[in-house]
């Protein structure tokens, strides 16, 4: 009876639900690349027969990703509490809990977006409040906790540093720039102006921290070499707060006027322009630099791992970046940018959604790492 009894036994979790024991939080990636083809899909200027019911699809399928994986997580937390333990212990798997963060955010913002044609415009605001509250709220948790843990628990060194340290400093810029949408949804006055500046706010807490860490992850690329082949697509992740930024003030200056007074007004006007477009030169930069190394990469043999995602989500918010520097200064470039980002992201995602499907389909994906005798999986490297 012993026998029988050990595997139910909290010291052999690996026998509960081993299909969930190596799904970490870098699989919610799947749920922002997913959910960001259809929002940026709609922000696209001009109008294409067809396009909006497919990004309403897609957005459809992202919900129910997100769904999944919320249960799936929850047991993996449940049966398996010494890996997620892990994983928080981990320097190269605990910044994916911003990922968490993003994709309930991405998910709601679809809703307002694109969703509220199928669901209606009351279901999708009260889904979109409650995805935007919850998002947020886990945003700046990982914000806080996460650089915390880096400081007195991870000891990881200047040569460490990542791509992916970016991702819960990101969570709240994505807060910033979804949350105008549900401000003309709230009562006139006090309610939009508030929550319009706790935008801005979240915003700053974004922008100033990406700026603190953004100069290690470049000096660490020019100084230390190229990043592990499975590590080199999260260059794309920097792409991140540069897209998802210029979006945000591009938001701020779309629902401002009647909610702030006119001087403040016209400067969100004015700021979406001026900061949007250096924001965007530098992010057009950065993905030449980003698609230069992962060329290299994959000559040198880089197969496919969940860091493929890192294709889809940062160049989704620069769609969305340039589709509102369209609306802001009306010049066809920042049209057609748009367009051919948009193109790119299609397939991103048609590459990276076909491998995860057939990662899963033959086991490789759930069944995770699987180092060679006595040769452990570098920490960097364990969650892709």
């Amino acid at each position: 009876m012993v026998t029988v009894a050990q595997p139910h036994s909290p010291a052999t979790p690996a026998r509960r639900l081993p299909a969930v024991r190596h799904l970490g939080p870098n699989w919610y990636a799947c749920v922002m690349g997913t959910a960001v083809v259809g929002g940026a899909g709609a922000a696209l200027p001009g109008h294409i027969p067809g396009l909006r019911t497919v990004c309403t699809a897609i957005w459809a399928l992202s919900l129910v990703l997100l769904a999944v994986l919320l249960v799936a997580r929850s047991l993996h937390w449940l049966h398996h509490r010494d890996q997620a333990r892990a994983h928080l212990l981990d320097p190269g798997a605990a910044p994916f809990y911003g990922c968490l963060s993003m994709a309930l955010l991405a998910v709601g913002g679809g809703a307002l977006t694109v969703g509220r044609d199928w669901t209606g415009t009351a279901a999708a605001v009260a889904l979109d409040a409650v995805l935007f509250t919850a998002g947020t709220v886990v945003g700046l948790a990982a914000a806080v906790a996460v650089p915390y843990l880096m400081a007195v628990r991870h000891r990881v060194e200047p040569g460490q540093a990542s791509p992916v340290w970016l991702l819960p400093l990101v969570a709240p810029m994505v807060s910033a720039a979804v949350g105008p949408l549900l401000v003309p949804h709230l009562p006139p006055g006090q309610p939009r102006e508030t929550l319009l500046l706790a935008c801005v706010a979240l915003f700053g807490v974004s922008l100033l921290a990406t700026l603190v860490t953004l100069p290690l992850v470049f000096g660490r690329l020019l100084t230390g070499g190229p990043l592990p082949l499975a590590l080199t697509p999260s260059l794309f992740l920097v792409l991140g707060p540069l897209g998802q930024s210029t979006t945000a003030v591009g938001a701020f200056a779309d629902v401002a006027p009647g909610v702030v007074p006119a001087p403040y007004a016209e400067g969100f006007a004015v700021l979406a322009v001026l900061y949007g477009v250096p924001v965007t030169g530098f992010a057009l930069l950065w993905l030449c630099l980003a698609t230069a190394h992962v060329v290299r990469a994959r000559r040198e043999g880089m197969g496919f791992s969940m860091t493929w995602w890192s294709f889809t989500f940062p160049v989704g918010t620069c769609v969305t970046g340039a589709a509102a520097l369209a609306r802001h200064t009306g010049l066809v470039a920042y049209e057609a940018l748009a367009f051919v980002l948009y193109a790119l992201l299609v397939a991103a995602w048609t590459v990276a959604a076909a491998h995860t499907v057939r990662g899963l389909l033959s086991g490789a994906l759930p069944a995770g790492p699987r180092p060679g005798p006595g040769v452990p999986v570098p920490a960097t490297v364990r969650t892709t």
